[in-house]
C-alpha cells in the first residue's frame, strides 16, 4: 500500500508557492492514477499545517523547518514500520532531512538514495551562497561536517550556525546516511563547495546531464545499477525534484534550469526504475519515495503536477502497453499492496 504523505512547507527556499504543491498533486489525480494501477494507497492529514502568510526571514525559516522536520520522520517511520510504502509529496526539498531519517530508522548501512535532481542540495552553513534549507538536504541527511562554525559573513549568517546542528540532531537523533551511500542523475547546476564536498565523501556518485548526453539515460542508468549493488544497499530511497526535468516540460518549480530532461528520457529513468525494483532478481527494494517542488504558482495550467504525476505512474509500472505493476511486484519494491 502506498502512504500519501503531504508536506505543504516551502520555507526551505527563495520562491514560495511549492507549499501547494501536495494539493496540485491530488487535484490533478494522484491518487485515482495509482487506483487506475491497480496500486492501493491511503493518506491522512498533511505533516506541517499552512499557518503564515507571505515571506518570512530565515531564522523564523530555521525555526518553522525545526519544528516540522521531526514530525515528518516519526509519520515515514510508522509508514514503514506498519508496511506500506511512504510516498512524500512536497514542498521543497528540504523535507528530505525528515523522510530520509525515517527511512534511516529501518537501517542505516542498507539504504542508499538516489537524488534526481537538477541540483546537488549538498551545501553546509559554511559553502551555502544562500542560506536556504533546500539547498543542504543531502549534507543534513549524511551529517556533513561544517568546517567553518561561524559560517559566511551574512545576515542569517549566525541564526543558520545555531539552527543547523539542532534540526540534525532532533530530526535525525544519532542516524545519519553512510556518505557514499548517495548518488545523483541530472545534475546541472552544482556549487564549487558541494562539488569539493563530493569529492571528500568517498563512494558517493553523480552522473550530469553531459553525461546523460553523452551515454543516454540507458547508458548512465546501467552505470548506476553497478553503483549501487557495489553499496551493498538493499533499500533504496528516491528523491524526485520536478527540475531535473527540463523548464519547456516542467516549468511550475521555483528552481528551474534550463538543460533538463525530457519528457522521455525522465520517463524512460522511472521505467528502468520501475523494472530493477519489481524485478524477482533483485537485491533491492524500493524504501519510499520524496516528489518534491511543484509550483502551481509558476507552472501552466498545471502541467508540472501532471508531469509528476505520470513520472510516479511510471515508476510504479505504467507502461505505454499498459502492462502495470501486479500487487505482488509493489509488494516486491518495497511496500503492501
Amino acid at each position: 500500500m502506498i502512504d500519501l504523505i503531504g508536506v505543504p512547507f516551502d520555507l526551505g527556499g527563495p520562491v514560495l508557492g511549492s507549499r501547494l504543491g501536495p494539493a496540485a498533486l491530488r487535484i490533478k489525480g494522484l491518487s485515482s492514477t495509482l487506483t487506475s494501477l491497480g496500486v492501493t494507497w491511503c493518506a491522512s492529514e498533511d505533516v506541517v499545517a499552512i499557518d503564515y502568510d507571505g515571506d518570512l526571514p530565515l531564522p523564523t525559516r530555521y525555526e518553522k523547518a525545526r519544528n516540522y522536520l521531526p514530525e515528518l520522520r516519526r509519520r515515514v517511520t510508522e509508514s514503514l514500520n506498519e508496511g506500506r510504502l511512504p510516498l512524500v509529496m512536497g514542498g521543497d526539498h528540504s523535507l528530505s532531512i525528515g523522510s530520509v531519517a525515517g527511512a534511516l530508522t529501518q537501517g542505516t548501512d542498507d539504504l542508499a538514495v538516489l537524488w534526481i535532481d537538477a541540483h546537488m542540495d549538498l551545501n553546509t552553513p559554511d559553502t551555502t551562497p544562500s542560506g536556504n534549507l533546500h539547498g543542504m538536504s543531502v549534507a543534513g541527511f549524511t551529517r556533513l561536517p561544517t568546517k567553518d562554525r561561524v559560517g559566511r559573513v551574512r545576515s542569517w549568517g549566525q541564526a543558520l550556525t545555531e539552527a543547523w546542528p539542532k534540526i540534525l540532531d532532533e530530526t535525525l537523533c544519532d542516524l545519519s546516511l553512510p556518505k557514499g551511500n548517495v548518488a545523483w542523475i541530472g545534475l546541472r547546476d552544482v556549487d564549487e563547495g558541494e562539488a569539493r564536498h563530493l569529492a571528500e565523501m568517498g563512494g558517493s556518485t553523480a552522473w550530469t546531464m553531459q553525461d546523460i548526453d553523452r551515454v543516454g539515460i540507458q547508458g548512465v542508468f546501467s552505470q548506476f545499477e553497478v553503483w549501487l549493488q557495489n553499496t551493498g544497499a538493499s533499500r533504496l530511497w528516491i528523491s524526485f525534484d520536478v527540475d531535473v526535468l527540463d523548464p519547456l516540460y516542467a516549468p511550475g518549480t521555483g528552481t528551474a534550469v534550463r538543460g533538463g530532461m525530457t519528457y522521455r528520457e525522465g520517463h524512460l529513468l522511472a521505467e528502468l526504475l520501475s523494472q530493477l525494483l519489481s524485478s524477482e532478481k533483485s537485491a533491492v527494494r524500493l524504501a519510499g519515495l520524496d516528489v518534491v517542488e511543484v509550483n502551481p504558482l509558476n507552472d501552466h495550467q498545471g502541467e508540472t503536477a501532471r508531469m509528476a504525476i505520470e513520472w510516479v505512474a511510471s515508476l510504479f509500472g505504467k507502461t505505454i502497453m499498459g502492462d502495470h505493476l501486479t500487487s505482488q511486484k509493489i509488494r516486491r519494491m518495497g511496500g503492501d499492496a
